[in-house]
């Protein structure tokens, strides 16, 4: 299928980065690509090889804060949809996500062949409603909406994330290379471990002779301040997503939560030990692609509940990870960065549908 086409994920920076590999098999075929994303995707859009054009808008069956629904936001979109002169659209969602409201503003705005992962029936909305078998990585599962659509990468083509390069200098920030990042903060509190587990696991990394550099974003200064003890490089609210990614990309292996820092070490390519909590499924979410160890307690009471606050005292499934497994589980990744250990990789699962 040629022509122009738009992409549209309407989630978190995570999510955007994990719909590259479609990005790219639509690129690979269209006259251009269009990515349609949530304002808190945005910057992850930015960094997506392929995209030729960004357009943002604020979904209110997806945004955890959502503005209420007027027919002046929707007739917002279908305006600014229909001025793209598109040819053709993929949705991308979440397996608890409809694509059928966007499907629905995009028909009203003259789309004239749309594709998306739905389990409703979708009536007329969609001239390709693709099922999924299983529960393969996300990223997997986007891409194999592309491939029902008829945009397939070519044969060898990496699967997972990509990003764009080159990526900014940041050895002023960091130094040389093969440090290793502990990045403690999500977007849901029941995603990431209390600031004195991150903080034990930094003085174990510390202790153990790795050199640590701290990341975060500008609304987890405090945090990150909090976990650096003496000899520890603090870069919480410092550096710009595209810093960001070269920051992890000069790493030996990224200590990460469930976040968008994790699907971004797997976009340069750098190991991750992945403090994971199993209110989402790991093999779903977990760093796809790269070396990766998996650590917390994916049997815990708070499984598959998708909770944003944890919902079990003393959040077990990632306190209890003792800061000495992070350490091993560093060594085990081994010293060079970009991916260069011996771990088995997230990468060789089919490609779902």
């Amino acid at each position: 299928m040629t022509g122009r086409a738009l992409v549209a994920r309407l989630d978190n920076l995570g999510d955007v980065l994990l719909a590259e590999p479609c990005v790219r098999a639509v690129a690979g075929a269209a006259e251009s690509v269009v990515m349609l994303v949530g304002s808190r995707g945005r910057a992850a859009a930015e960094l997506l090889p392929g995209v030729a054009e960004i357009v943002s808008w604020r979904a209110p069956w997806i945004d955890p804060e959502p503005e209420p629904v007027t027919p002046e936001l929707v007739d917002d979109l279908v305006a600014r949809v229909r001025a793209l002169d598109l040819d053709a659209a993929l949705i991308l969602t979440s397996f608890h996500q409809s694509p059928l409201p966007l499907a629905l503003a995009l028909r009203l705005a003259g789309v004239p062949w749309i594709g998306a992962i739905s389990e409703d029936y979708p009536g007329s909305l969609l001239d390709l409603r693709h099922r999924v078998d299983g529960d393969p990585p996300e990223a997997l599962r986007a891409l194999s909406l592309a491939a029902a659509a008829g945009y397939r990468l070519p044969p060898g083509e990496t699967r997972h994330p990509r990003v764009r390069r080159p990526l900014p200098d940041v050895e002023p920030l960091t130094g040389d290379p093969g440090y290793v990042v502990v990045h403690p903060a999500a977007s849901a509190p029941a995603r990431q471990p209390s600031a004195a587990t991150s903080a034990a696991v930094v003085r174990a990394l510390t202790g153990a002779g790795h050199r640590v550099v701290v990341t975060g974003g500008p609304d987890d200064t405090e945090l990150t301040a909090a976990i650096s003890d003496g000899g520890v490089t603090d870069l919480g609210g410092k550096t710009s997503l595209p810093e960001l990614a070269a920051v992890l990309d000069r790493a030996a292996s990224v200590v990460a939560p469930n976040t968008s820092a994790a699907h971004l070490a797997t976009a340069v390519g750098t190991p991750v030990v992945s403090l994971f909590a199993p209110v989402v499924p790991a093999g779903r979410w977990a760093p796809y692609g790269v070396a990766c160890v998996l650590l917390g307690d994916q049997l815990a009471p708070c499984r598959d509940s998708r909770a944003r606050s944890c919902p079990v005292a003393g959040h077990p499934c990632l306190d209890s990870v003792d800061p000495d497994q992070v350490v091993a589980a560093v060594s085990r990744l081994g010293p060079g960065a970009n991916g260069h250990s011996e771990e088995v990789t997230r990468d060789d699962q089919p490609l779902a549908g």
